[in-house]
C-alpha cells in the first residue's frame, strides 16, 4: 500500500506537509505506522497547482527519503492546493510513469488501493476508452487505468458520480470474469479549484484516511502528520470527501449500481 497526503485552502509551502512536520510523508515513506508494509520506497510524485490550469508535476522512481530534489522543492513551491504520494508498488513495475499522480489535463489523481486480478480484468478496462484516453496512458497500475476511466465516465462534469460509476463498472466486470469482487479504493483527485477524495472498499477494509484544517484551509492524509490526535478526523470507510471554496463536505459513497443511502456529514475538527 502506498500514503499521500493532499491540501486545498491559502497557498502554502509543500514542506508544511511532505517534509517538515514529524510525521511528514517522507518520513511515512520510510516509517509508516498505518498502512500493512512500514517502507513505501517504489517512488513518489508530487502535483501542484500554480498560475495556470494545467498542474505542475515531479516523480522519480527514488525512495522518497533518498532525493534531495524532492525536499527543495517542496521548500520553494507554494501552491493552495497539491496532491503528494510515496508509492509502495502492489502492481506495475518501479518506473517513472508508474508513480503517482497521474494527470490529464487539468485533472490530476493519486490513490492508494488494488483492484484483486487485475491482470485478468486490464484487457477489458483499457477496451472500454476511447482513443484519447487510451493513448494517454503511459503507465501499467490499476490506478491510472481507474483514473481514465473516471474521465471516460464524466469526471470532468460530475467527479464523485463519475468515481462511482468507474467502481460499479469495475466490480461488475470482476464478478464476472473473476467471480469475486475485491477493490480497495481511497483515493485523492482534483480539477484544480476542488479537492476530492474517496474512501472506499468491497470488504470494509479501505486504506486509512484522515481529515484536519491547516491555514485556512484543510489536508486529506493517510496518516496523521503528528501526535495531536484531537486534531485529526477518521473518515468513515464508504464516504466522499469535497473542499472547495466553503469548506470541507463529507457524504456517503457507493458505487453506482448501488442503492445510495442518504448522505451523512462527519464532523471535522474547527
Amino acid at each position: 500500500m502506498c500514503r499521500w497526503a493532499a491540501y486545498r485552502g491559502d497557498p502554502l509551502y509543500l514542506e508544511e506537509l511532505v517534509s517538515s512536520p514529524a510525521h511528514s510523508l517522507i518520513e511515512q515513506s520510510h516509517c509508516a505506522t498505518r498502512a500493512k508494509t512500514a517502507t513505501n520506497g517504489d517512488g513518489f510524485g508530487i502535483a501542484w497547482y500554480g498560475d495556470r490550469p494545467e498542474p505542475g508535476r515531479y516523480r522519480d522512481i527514488l525512495p522518497a527519503w533518498s532525493d534531495c530534489n524532492l525536499k527543495s522543492l517542496a521548500r520553494q513551491i507554494r501552491s493552495p492546493l497539491f496532491l503528494a504520494h510515496v508509492r509502495a508498488a502492489t502492481g506495475g513495475g518501479t518506473r517513472r510513469d508508474n508513480c503517482h499522480p497521474f494527470t490529464h489535463g487539468t485533472w490530476s489523481f493519486m490513490h492508494n488501493g488494488q483492484i484483486s486480478g487485475f491482470e485478468r480484468l486490464r484487457r477489458p478496462m483499457e477496451a472500454m476508452l476511447d482513443d484519447e484516453l487510451f493513448n494517454a496512458r503511459g503507465g501499467t497500475t490499476d490506478s491510472e487505468l481507474m483514473f481514465l476511466l473516471a474521465l471516460q465516465f464524466g469526471l470532468r462534469e460530475a467527479p464523485i458520480a463519475a468515481m462511482a460509476h468507474m467502481i460499479g463498472v469495475v466490480e461488475d466486470l470482476a464478478d464476472s470474469v473473476i467471480g469475486s469482487i475485491l477493490l480497495r479504493f481511497t483515493a485523492a483527485f482534483s480539477d484544480g479549484n476542488t479537492l476530492y477524495a474517496i474512501r472506499y472498499a468491497t470488504d470494509r477494509k479501505a486504506p486509512t484516511l484522515y481529515a484536519s484544517p491547516v491555514n485556512a484551509g484543510y489536508c486529506l492524509v493517510s496518516e496523521p502528520l503528528n501526535d495531536d490526535v484531537d486534531a485529526w478526523a477518521e473518515i468513515p470507510d464508504g464516504s466522499a470527501v469535497t473542499i472547495g471554496k466553503d469548506g470541507i463536505d463529507v457524504a456517503d459513497f457507493r458505487p453506482e449500481k448501488r442503492s445510495a443511502s442518504k448522505p451523512q456529514r462527519v464532523a471535522i475538527p474547527a
